[in-house]
């Protein structure tokens, strides 16, 4: 009599039946997508957080766009670059005024110039021709000022150890009588004209402000909308930048190039 195997039968598992196993497909796809669509995201995308600056864009009511990193002044640092700002590797943007590589606006770290050394001509030690608007940050107080001077030599600081000084030309934000005629007095260059403005400004924290606008403007169109952007940030006082094709940002976000020309001196983040 021939033997009869047993016929063997497997019993699905009860965990493995019914609506709970479509929801353990759904989770399990679900989860793939996402980490895909996070592993996806470029340091470009809108969706990128940075953990040392927030990164915002206005634009203002007079139509003029505003590109912005907001950042504490601790984490600022002033180079001295030869290139265009979005050809480094730094977050920031670009600093003061310059001529043939010579820096014509105050550029000073704990009292020393950025190229060269105190009292060298283009090292960065003098506002060139005349004083002008200068933001500095007193790092014993923790608070800034615009101060108009013509050399770092006479910025008012608590330790010459522990500042730092950016030139430019005075914005002038609460003094809406006369700011025309102090950013004439500094030698704003073209005042009328329609040119890529940058700029920097503080608020009431002590946050600072580094602006880029894409859109041609005046100075005092682009003054007007970093007075609206004041308005939201509780914004103070700042300084207009050297601007046209020097208006140059490099962030995660957002580069702008300019005319893609070099400039000599940015502001850039020590941690981005």
């Amino acid at each position: 009599m021939a033997d009869r195997k047993a016929a063997v039968t497997f019993k699905r598992p009860a965990w493995l039946a019914g609506p709970r196993l479509q929801l353990m497909l759904a989770g399990f796809l679900l989860g793939n997508l996402i980490a895909v669509w996070l592993t996806a995201l470029q340091p470009s995308s809108p969706y990128y957080y940075p953990k040392h600056y927030a990164y915002r864009e206005l634009t203002a009511s007079n139509g003029i766009k505003l590109y912005t990193i907001q950042t504490v002044p601790q984490n600022i640092v002033l180079k001295h670059i030869t290139s265009n700002v979005t050809h480094t590797d730094e977050v920031g943007i670009n600093g003061g005024f310059f001529w043939e590589g010579e820096l014509l606006s105050i550029a000073v770290m704990n009292d020393r110039p950025l190229k060269g050394e105190q009292g060298d001509y283009g090292s960065g030690w003098y506002n060139i021709d005349y004083p002008k608007g200068t933001l500095v940050w007193d790092e014993i107080t923790r608070r800034f000022s615009v101060q108009v001077v013509q050399e770092a030599g006479e910025l008012k600081v608590t330790d010459k150890q522990h500042y730092w000084a950016q030139g430019g030309i005075s914005m002038s934000l609460q003094d809406e009588a006369h700011w025309v005629r102090q950013a004439l007095a500094e030698d704003l260059p073209a005042f009328d004209e329609q040119r890529l403005r940058s700029g920097v400004i503080y608020d009431q924290s002590q946050s600072l402000w580094l602006i880029v606008t894409d859109t041609p403007a005046t100075a005092e169109q682009f003054r007007t909308a970093v007075l609206e952007l004041a308005g939201r940030s509780k914004g103070v006082d700042g300084v207009f930048l050297d601007g046209d094709g020097s208006s140059q940002m490099r962030s995660v976000q957002k580069q702008l190039k300019g005319d893609s020309r070099e400039v000599y001196q940015m502001l850039a983040l020590r941690q981005k």
